[in-house]
């Protein structure tokens, strides 16, 4: 805990929740992803919708999720439908309008590597994969991605394209018939990021409370671009810092209680 009074992983989740509209259609990811939409859901947006890739449509857990195939999402949907139409009819027909998702590698052009470190046949480290994400990062009219920061995060080359993000830049999704959006926001922990309209380059439009140019720049593996207008992100308010901790707090005695019950 900082003397903001908040940590730096607190910042980007609620800063990562503001972006969400109450009538925003989420394709919600595990983990950051999923702490920020629910803290939209449970703050400024309670009508979204969050749906979650095994189907679950309209979910409003009041515990975070393990994983996709989690109760908790099923018993809070609306609905939940088979896979195949989730991506079928919601995802490829266009009715989702934010993907949520997060990155094991990124690089400045928001392509995602959520499935080796280093080659592929002889990886250092083998990933869980993409799962739905190559889908979620194409056929969703626009992505969001939230990491914490770090060198070996954030690269200047990832080692495998698992989502496709603006590949090497300017229209090259245009060129290949993509015709959503894309990335067009990334959430840190130090930043706000938003793509150069031109180069689709990620540049830092916000420093967090407390963050600097230097941090961002020792914490990423690219030269950085930040905009000549540079803002500070408001810090998180009392009912967003509490939301958020309730949450965590809720979820880390649900999940330690099943584990306790598994021991027995």
């Amino acid at each position: 805990m900082s003397e903001l009074g908040f940590t730096p992983d607190e910042m980007m989740t609620v800063a990562a929740s503001r972006a969400l509209k109450n009538t925003d259609v989420c394709f919600v990811g595990i983990g950051a992803p999923s702490a920020a939409c629910n803290v939209a859901r449970l703050t400024h947006a309670p009508d979204i919708t969050l749906i979650y890739e095994s189907g679950t449509i309209g979910t409003a857990p009041d515990v975070l999720p393990l994983s996709i195939g989690d109760g908790e999402l099923c018993e809070t949907a609306v609905t939940t439908v088979p896979v195949p139409e989730m991506f079928r009819y919601w995802l490829q027909g266009g009715r989702i309008t934010v993907g949520f998702l997060g990155a094991a590698q990124l690089d400045r052009f928001g392509n995602i590597n959520t499935t080796v470190i280093g080659d592929y046949d002889d990886p250092k480290v083998r990933l869980p994969g993409g799962g739905g994400a190559p889908e979620i990062a194409t056929s969703s009219q626009e992505i969001y991605i939230t990491m914490k920061q770090s060198r070996r995060g954030m690269v200047d080359k990832i080692d495998f394209f698992t989502s496709f993000g603006h590949g090497e830049g300017g229209d090259e999704r245009e060129r290949l018939g993509i015709d959503t959006k894309g990335p067009t926001l990334l959430i840190t922990d130090l930043a706000i990021w938003k793509p150069d309209p031109e180069t689709k380059e990620f540049t830092v439009v916000s420093l967090h409370p407390g963050a600097t140019r230097e941090q961002v720049q020792e914490t990423c593996g690219w030269p950085v671009k930040f905009a000549d207008t540079l803002d500070e992100t408001p810090a998180p308010t009392a009912e967003e810092l509490s939301t958020l901790r309730d949450l965590r707090a809720r979820s880390k005695a649900a999940h330690e209680g099943i584990g306790k019950e598994k021991d027995a």
